[in-house]
């Protein structure tokens, strides 16, 4: 997942004051990777310095992100290595009684594997000491990849591949869950797949990624229409649950990272406001959870901001609507004490 640095003093010129700062947060989609200058490392110490900017994340959920793989072994074996990284990361995050705490661990794994699948999924059992609950092997494939920030490396016919499918209800039959992200015109596939596999609790990334740049620019309202429509068909699927975020990430066309500072909570809010209440009204507040998805939305605003933003936009809602949103669903699908 290459990333160009982060610009941590663009990111400074907005500073807020906390809204609703003592509610537990669990911070369900955050990655973590050691990489050489110029892009650089985030590491656990990088992620308490943006969640102990104000909000009161008390635990978190790693997603894979193909870091710190293994360079020797069975090519099918090498995603250990992440799981291993990954692990000794969240060893440390128990030493702090102050910092968010790493409590559950999303790996990758080739889905298409056949009777090897089983290997691969003992082996992260093993290696993240209790912490293991699924996978995510992504989707996103477009015709024009050399357009994205970040590549899309799906399979052809991915979601629909048989092979793909029964490693998906291995994962169920394990009672692991299977997450994933893809393009906005990617729902309809992902749509069968949920479909196809209902015994396997499925998590969709970044509430289906609409496309803003490219020559997807100038289709942003054709685009939003048929990505209302496929969301409310996806949500009549009950063992999917939906990630309320991810939309500040370059491909997604806002353009917050090109500005001459970066997004207050208020105009955030306001660009990306529909998006996430039409994802609640799909799925209801039992089936959607806010995720961070940092640091890749890090290029374009602060931790503190984007939280501010996400409660701001739910501050309607009921105390018990906003404590499963933000905690409960979270805890419920990754099993979290």
């Amino acid at each position: 997942m290459p990333l160009d640095p982060v610009n941590e003093s663009w990111l400074a010129q907005i500073n807020e004051p906390i809204v609703d700062p003592e509610r537990p947060i669990i911070d369900p989609h955050h990655h973590l990777w050691r990489r050489p200058a110029p892009r650089g490392s985030y590491l656990i110490e990088d992620f308490w310095r943006d969640t102990g900017s104000g909000h009161n994340v008390v635990k978190s959920v790693f997603i894979e992100c193909r870091a710190e793989y293994r360079t020797d072994g069975p090519e099918h074996m090498k995603c250990l290595g992440e799981t291993e990284f990954v692990t000794e990361q969240a060893d440390a995050s128990e030493n702090d009684d102050n910092q968010t705490m790493i409590v559950a661990i999303t790996a990758h794994a080739d889905l298409t594997l056949g009777d090897s699948l089983t290997e691969v999924l003992d082996g992260h059992r093993e290696i993240s000491k209790g912490r293991f609950r699924g996978i995510r092997h992504s989707g996103p494939r477009d015709p024009n990849p050399e357009m994205f920030s970040i590549r899309g490396n799906g399979l052809e016919g991915q979601y629909a591949r048989e092979d793909f499918r029964q490693g998906v209800r291995t994962l169920g039959q394990q009672e692991l869950v299977y997450e994933t992200w893809h393009y906005h015109h990617q729902n309809r596939d992902y749509l069968e797949l949920a479909r196809a596999v209902p015994d396997t609790t499925m998590i969709l990334d970044h509430m289906g990624t609409p496309i803003g740049i490219g020559h997807y620019a100038a289709k942003r309202e054709e685009i939003y229409a048929q990505w209302r429509e496929d969301v409310a068909e996806i949500a009549k699927c009950p063992n999917v649950y939906a990630k309320l975020g991810g939309l500040a990430m370059p491909d997604n066309g806002f353009g917050f990272d090109k500005a001459e500072r970066p997004p207050t909570s208020d105009e955030f809010a306001e660009a990306q406001r529909r998006y996430y209440l039409h994802m609640i009204d799909c799925f209801g507040p039992e089936r959607c959870m806010f995720e961070s998805n940092f640091p890749v939305d890090k290029l374009s605003v602060s931790y503190h901001v984007l939280y501010n933003a996400m409660k701001k936009m739910v501050a309607d809602f009921s105390e018990a609507e906003k404590d499963r949103m933000f905690y409960g669903t979270a805890a419920e699908v990754y099993k979290i004490d």
